[in-house]
């Protein structure tokens, strides 16, 4: 059961985009796979809690946490096998428990947890709050921008993730990331 938690082996390098909502993880997602001509993970946790919206008004509740982790460890594993030399996550299982512990009082599944602690990636871009946030119907935390932010920081620095945080418009985040891609590419 716990397997589908867990991330399957690849001889790729893997990035993930991490961050507080409207921080344009997305949109980098898209422009660093189209840059790398590979495939991107998409955050399964849109789909899934947006359908939730749509059929029962309801937003995340903590038992849709661990279906969530199933899914986007479904995907990752999937996309995994289809990339090129990269594979863009737009989220992975460490940004699950920063936002189950942030919206649930500090609980998070110990499930979850284990498999947010062990899976590994080459590199994490932590995307700053510095473009402008955009209201959709699941995000919700416009004036907590700067507390989330610091909150994933700490995260990251707390478990020893290598990351790096984009700032700027569009191209000077691309920019910045695919530098830093290409480096570890070398490697």
């Amino acid at each position: 059961m716990e397997e589908k938690y867990r991330q399957q082996p690849a001889d790729i390098v893997k990035i993930v985009l991490f961050g507080p909502e409207s921080t344009g993880k997305t949109t980098l997602s898209e422009q660093l796979a189209r840059h790398y001509h590979s495939v991107w993970v998409p955050e399964y946790a849109r789909e899934y809690l947006q359908d939730k919206w749509n059929n029962e008004r309801k937003t995340c509740e903590s038992e849709d946490l661990l279906p969530i982790a199933e899914g986007q460890m479904l995907l990752e594993n999937d996309l995994a096998q289809k990339a090129s030399k990269v594979l863009i996550c737009d989220t992975d299982l460490l940004e699950t428990k920063v936002y189950s512990e942030a919206y649930y009082l500090g609980y998070c599944d110990p499930l979850l947890e284990k498999y947010a602690l062990q899976n590994q990636y080459d590199l994490y871009f932590l995307t700053y709050i510095d473009i402008p946030w955009e209201k959709d119907d699941l995000r919700d935390k416009p004036n907590e921008r700067e507390r989330m932010f610091l909150y994933f920081k700490d995260t990251l620095e707390k478990y020893n993730r290598k990351f790096i945080i984009l700032k700027g418009d569009k191209n000077t985040r691309l920019k910045t990331a695919v530098e830093h891609i290409d480096n570890l590419l070398k490697k």
